[in-house]
C-alpha cells in the first residue's frame, strides 16, 4: 500500500477497524520492561521481545483478516524521537525505518489481505501526553518533531498520525513537521466530554487553527486514549456543534476507562471494560455520528477489537 491507496481505501470502505493496546498491553506484563526513553521502540532488537510484539500485532492482524475488513496499524515508534533514541544509546541505529520494516514484513506475511492493511507512522508530543502544561511552542515542536516524520516517512509509511496531543500549539507544530513530508497525516486528541482538548482550547477551534496555518492541511483529525462516553460527549457537545467538526474528526481509538486523563494516568490498576460492551459502544459512534477509523487504546486487546469489529460488520 501506499498514500494513495490509503486515501483510497478510507473513501470507499465504510469503516477501516484500528488496532487495540500495543504499549499498554506490554506493560501489564510483569516478566518485562519498557524501555525508559524508547518504550517498545527496542523491542525489534531483543528476540524475546520482538517476539511478544509480534505476537500482539498478529492478533490484531488475524482479527482483521477473519472479518476481511481493513485494518490500522501503528509503528511501535510512539516515543522514537531523535532525542529519546540518543538517550537510550541508539544514535546512529534507524529505529524508526526498522520499525516501519518490521510492522511492513508482518502486513506482508498475510497475502493478499495486506492490500486491506494501513500502517501508519506513530508519533506524539515531547512531553507528558496528559499533561498541556509540557507541550512545546509551535516553532519549537516543528522543529523537535521534523526528524521523525522525515525518518518515517522516508521509510514508505502509508501515512503519518501525530497521536494522544493534549495541546493546540504542540499539535500545530507538528503538523506543520508531518506536512513538510509529503505524506497525508492525521492529528489525533485527547478530549474532555466539555468539548475540549486538554488545554482548554474547544475541539472545533483546534481544527479551524490547525486547518488555516498550515498546507497541506490534515488529512482529517481523530480522538484517541479517551473513552467513547467522553468523545461522543465531546463530539455532542453545543461548542462543537458544527459541520466542520463532523467533517474533519473521522475517527476514534478508545480506552476502557471512563475517567479523567489525570486519573488514567495515575491509575496503578487496569480499568477494564467488557469487550461486548466495548464493542456496541464504539460501534455505535460509526453509525451515530458517521466515524469511520474505530479501534481502541489503553485497556483494549484483542477481545475488544474482535467484539468491535464484528458490531461494525453485523451492524450490531
Amino acid at each position: 500500500m501506499n498514500h494513495t491507496a490509503f486515501e483510497n481505501l478510507l473513501v470507499s470502505s465504510p469503516f477501516v477497524l484500528g488496532e487495540g493496546a500495543v504499549i499498554e498491553r506490554l506493560r501489564r506484563n510483569k516478566d518485562l520492561e519498557l524501555d525508559p526513553y524508547l518504550v517498545n521502540s527496542a523491542f525489534i532488537y531483543d528476540n524475546a521481545k520482538r517476539t511478544l510484539l509480534e505476537a500482539i500485532c498478529r492478533q490484531y492482524l488475524d482479527i482483521g483478516r477473519e472479518l476481511d475488513v481493513p485494518l490500522l496499524m501503528s509503528t511501535p515508534t510512539w516515543r522514537a524521537s531523535h532525542e529519546r533514541i540518543a538517550a537510550a544509546g541508539l544514535t546512529g541505529v534507524d529505529v524508526n525505518g526498522d520499525n516501519v520494516r518490521f510492522l511492513d514484513t508482518l502486513r506482508e506475511s498475510y497475502g493478499g489481505y495486506a492490500k486491506k492493511v494501513a500502517i501508519c507512522g506513530l508519533m506524539s508530543c515531547r512531553g507528558d501526553a496528559y499533561n498541556p502544561a509540557e507541550a512545546l511552542a509551535v516553532d519549537e515542536a516543528q522543529e523537535f518533531h521534523t526528524w521523525q516524520a522525515g525518518k518515517l516517512a522516508d521509510a514508505g509509511v502509508d501515512f503519518l498520525l501525530a497521536a494522544t496531543l493534549p495541546a493546540l500549539c504542540e499539535a500545530t507544530g507538528l503538523a506543520l513537521a508531518l506536512a513538510a513530508t509529503g505524506r497525508p497525516y492525521i492529528i489525533s486528541f485527547v478530549v474532555r466530554p466539555e468539548g475540549t482538548l486538554l488545554d482548554g482550547t474547544t475541539l472545533k477551534d483546534a481544527i479551524t487553527a490547525i486547518d488555516g496555518v498550515v498546507t497541506p492541511r490534515p488529512l482529517a483529525f481523530m480522538i484517541n486514549c479517551t473513552h467513547v462516553s467522553f468523545a461522543r460527549a465531546a463530539l455532542l457537545h453545543g461548542t462543537n456543534s458544527s459541520t466542520l467538526v463532523r467533517q474533519r474528526v473521522i475517527g476514534l481509538l478508545a480506552n476502557t476507562a471512563a475517567i479523567s486523563p489525570e486519573e488514567l494516568n495515575e491509575s496503578t490498576s487496569l480499568v477494564e471494560e467488557d469487550p461486548e460492551v466495548f464493542g456496541k459502544l464504539v460501534a455505535g459512534l460509526h453509525r451515530e455520528l458517521g466515524l469511520k477509523i474505530l479501534g481502541g487504546c489503553c485497556g483494549t486487546d484483542e477481545r475488544h477489537i474482535r467484539s468491535l469489529g464484528t458490531q461494525l460488520v453485523t451492524g450490531g
